[in-house]
């Protein structure tokens, strides 16, 4: 299969996905979310306010017209105005987005560096107390909620009950140190609970790859174990990694954003998406549920053409 044809279905593929995806969330805004008329209206609204109100939102509109409307906004790239502000959409994501991407991306960095790291060190020695003792703090942080790592976190490094080193809420990047002030408690708390995950993950990759014919071979003819570990079992095990931090990228920068930038008052898109389902704020909810539809998509494809440079065998299919 040649390069344009494997393009033209993944964009097929991926135009199915966002239809599919963009389609649940539409119906289960518009027949489970609560009357967004009210967020309009004072106390004892006429029927002739009722009517103005949802004549003025389209919600009168039949569910396909408002469907195909939601689809047009998708490819115009224009969502409309916030509910609750009245500012436009696309002004509110290109203010959070960049914010959100400051917070999360040190602690998804150093998460899966720190990750693959202990993972190496304990496929190395597995079976020993160095392995077991790193697969049982790993299980420790994978029990512990993420919120309660976060509220432990910002008690420890916050407040006038711990260290009291770092601002507690808010967000400000008027130079690094002020960056590095506000963003290293929530990279701590991400980075704890990343740990867990993805050095038990990591370690069972790489424990697969140590039990290789090639890897008995290389040992056999005395390679040095450094030269085995990162040639013939980390190399070999670039493909499911690989998958693994791509495929979390979207999810990161959603559900991560939101617990942190909620419980730290930081003005990302997870504050806002949090913001928008405590108060129905439809047009934000549409683009932030559109947009991870297409990141998906666009992490889909790439991660195909990541297994091509990482190893040249796997052809496009």
């Amino acid at each position: 299969m040649g390069v344009a044809e494997y393009c033209l279905r993944k964009l097929i593929t991926g135009l199915f996905l966002i239809f599919g995806v963009t389609l649940i969330s539409f119906v289960l805004m518009v027949y489970f979310g609560p009357d967004i008329t009210e967020q309009f209206l004072g106390k004892n609204p006429t029927p002739a306010d009722i009517a103005s109100v949802r004549a003025k939102l389209h919600l009168d509109d039949s569910f396909v017209t408002r469907y195909l409307v939601y689809l047009k906004e998708i490819v115009t790239l224009d969502f409309g105005a916030s509910f609750s502000s009245g500012e436009s959409v696309n002004r509110i994501l290109i203010k959070t987005i960049p914010i959100s991407l400051a917070v999360i991306i040190p602690g998804f960095v150093l998460g899966n560096v720190f990750g693959l790291l202990f993972a190496l060190v304990a496929a190395n020695f597995r079976g020993g107390w160095v392995d077991k003792l790193i697969m049982a703090a790993s299980v420790v942080g994978m029990s512990i909620s993420f919120l309660i790592i976060v509220i432990v976190a910002q008690i420890v490094f916050c407040s006038d009950y711990g260290l009291n080193w770092f601002p507690s809420r808010g967000w400000r990047m008027g130079s690094i140190g002020e960056y590095l002030s506000y963003v290293t408690v929530p990279t701590i708390a991400t980075v704890f609970v990343a740990l867990g995950y993805n050095t038990r993950f990591y370690r069972a990759v790489l424990v697969e790859e140590l039990s290789r014919d090639h890897v008995r071979t290389a040992r056999a003819f005395g390679a040095p174990p450094s030269k085995v570990m990162v040639k013939h079992v980390l190399k070999n095990a670039l493909i499911p990694i690989m998958t693994r931090i791509l495929f979390s990228i979207p999810l990161v920068v959603i559900s991560g954003s939101l617990i942190i930038e909620s419980y730290f008052g930081i003005p990302g898109v997870g504050k806002i998406t949090f913001d928008a389902i405590r108060d129905n704020d439809q047009p934000i909810l549409k683009a932030v549920v559109s947009l991870t539809a297409v990141l998906f998509v666009v992490t889909l494809v790439v991660t195909d053409m990541v297994y091509r440079a990482v190893d040249p065998r796997v052809d496009v299919k």
